[in-house]
């Protein structure tokens, strides 16, 4: 019995895949090429063939077919030549009326980055014991983007919406992720150690919780609203200063970078405690 010739038809089809540069870290390694031809079988849909290569969803930007926007529900034809940007930067998140910057929930491998979130005043949800299916859940529940590493995570199809962190330190870590979103930022008013508000309180309040060193010399004091920690300006003022400066800047002038995009024509753009 013959095959159908239909069939052969869409077993030889082929499109080819042209990945941006700042893409091609999630390919491996020895197939690492900004262009790449994939068989097709007529029936996978855009966004199916650009994760077989590697890509997570989340970190493919716009998508387009001989210049045309598709999406990753498109299916392709044989032939066709695609073109996957990155995520454009600073990325719109979703917010909710009231909500000035987007909430965040990050994996159990960056707990440091997510007190360094707290400390610029982001509303950081992180756990060192939660499995990739409850992350997943609290994300969609709460509105959070979840930020991760694990590449596997993010090609969960019920996340509504995640971002993988480059960098292997903190620092780097931190400049991507607000390079990546440029959220408003509100330093000094999170508790680092649990995510929630502080508050100001009068030293007479909570003196007796002081060493008579720290009674001595500091007058000004937050309160977390939820874990009830209290917080000073100490020894590690200078440091957490110059992150938070530092964290300002960077935002300041990605937004600035960002709105000079739009005016050119961005739619064609590519794509208080010691945080160690």
């Amino acid at each position: 019995m013959g095959v159908p010739r239909g069939m052969l038809a869409r077993v030889d089809a082929e499109i080819t895949i042209r990945v941006a540069d700042e893409l091609l870290m999630f390919l491996p390694a020895a197939r690492r090429e900004p262009v790449r031809r994939v068989p097709y079988d007529g029936t996978s849909t855009l966004g199916h063939l650009v994760e077989s290569l590697g890509v997570p969803l989340p970190e493919a930007g716009p998508m387009t077919i001989a210049g045309e926007p598709v999406d990753a529900a498109t299916r392709t034809r044989d032939g066709d030549e695609v073109r996957v940007r990155a995520v454009p930067r600073p990325q719109p998140v979703p917010l909710e009326p009231g909500q000035v910057a987007p909430r965040f929930l990050l994996d159990v491998h960056l707990g440091t980055l997510a007190r360094r979130m707290r400390l610029l005043g982001l509303d950081t949800a992180y756990h060192n014991d939660m499995d990739d299916p409850a992350l997943v859940v609290q994300a969609n529940e709460e509105r959070r983007v979840l930020l991760t590493q694990d590449r596997g995570l993010l090609r969960r199809r019920a996340l509504w919406f995640g971002a993988y962190v480059r960098g292997p330190k903190p620092d780097g870590q931190l400049r991507d992720m607000l390079g990546r979103f440029a959220p408003v930022l509100r330093p000094w008013t999170r508790c680092t150690a649990c995510n929630g508000e502080l508050v100001p309180v009068d030293k007479t309040e909570i003196e007796r919780e002081l060493e008579a060193g720290t009674r001595r010399s500091y007058d000004i004091y937050g309160r977390c609203g939820r874990c009830r920690q209290v917080y000073w300006r100490g020894a590690h003022g200078d440091h957490l200063e110059e992150i938070v400066r530092e964290a300002t800047r960077l935002v300041a002038d990605d937004r600035a970078d960002g709105a000079a995009e739009g005016r050119a024509g961005g739619s064609d753009r590519a794509g208080a405690a010691v945080p160690e």
